[in-house]
């Protein structure tokens, strides 16, 4: 049985696991009215996060709760439903109770501000992102690697890039990159990413069906200092897709390919 939580009139219990040890899982979803994006996306994406942790979720209940969130905090214009899925309550110590309630606990808040379509400047962080390949892509409620990146945050920056122990670009610590490179589009190996983004999987998908070539590979620092570099995207489910114009003290070329192919993210099913 799934126990719901509306973050808006009840406080998360001191026992529940989420909070305790991060066992759990999240997403961010933006709703234009009542109407989720992405959503059979991040559903599979949550649904997937549960069997890996053993988190028994019944999805008949996860879906009605959806609905009723909806209701209750739809309203005009966009906004952003988060869901968060814990195990539940339970004692002190790491070990999983034997039978678990999961926990879900459902808010709304406000859409971020619009990103200037001129592109945004990001910056480098020293903090290494260490992905464990059995969560790899799972959207844990364990942060902390981005937590601690986001110190290097100013408000020059709309985002930090994390690379894995030997230099590679792997993501934002709330975005996921892609590399416009000649007439390749990269992104890095999906199974060393920490979150496998709903906007990045949409956008190659779309990609590839418009006969573009996508390719996973490493993305060693030296691309964007190439010729072949053509712009650098920063993506996520709540605002699309943005440019990257400057990193660090590197100017970057734009390119509205990206743009002219996916289209407005409003208009996303």
């Amino acid at each position: 049985m799934l126990t719901v939580l509306w973050a808006d009139q009840e406080p998360v219990p001191a026992d529940d696991r989420g909070l305790a040890y991060g066992d759990g899982l999240f997403e961010t979803i933006r709703i234009e009215g009542r109407r989720p994006l992405l959503l059979a996306r991040h559903l599979a994406r949550l649904v997937r996060g549960a069997e890996v942790l053993d988190i028994p979720l019944d999805q008949a209940a996860l879906g009605g709760a959806l609905e009723e969130a909806l209701v209750r905090h739809g309203r005009a214009g966009a906004w952003v439903l988060k869901l968060q899925l814990t195990r539940g309550s339970g004692g002190r110590g790491y070990r999983p109770p034997e039978s678990c309630r999961p926990r879900l606990i459902i808010s709304a808040h406000p859409l971020p501000a619009a990103l200037p379509e001129s592109g945004v400047s990001a910056g480098m962080t020293d903090y290494p992102l260490v992905v464990n390949p059995r969560l790899a892509g799972l959207k844990t409620l364990n942060r902390l690697d981005q937590v601690m990146a986001s110190r290097d945050l100013d408000d020059s920056l709309y985002e930090v890039i994390m690379a894995d122990p030997a230099g590679n670009l792997v993501e934002g610590t709330r975005t996921n990159l892609l590399l416009r490179y000649g007439d390749q589009w990269l992104v890095p190996p999906w199974s060393c990413l920490a979150v496998a983004g709903v906007m990045l999987g949409w956008v190659t998908d779309r990609l590839i069906a418009c006969g573009e070539t996508v390719v996973e590979r490493p993305l060693v620092p030296s691309l964007l200092t190439s010729p072949h570099c053509r712009g650098l995207y920063l993506l996520n489910s709540v605002v699309g897709h943005v440019a990257v114009r400057s990193l660090g003290e590197r100017d970057l070329p734009l390119d509205d390919g990206l743009a002219t192919i996916c289209g407005p993210l409003e208009e996303l099913e």
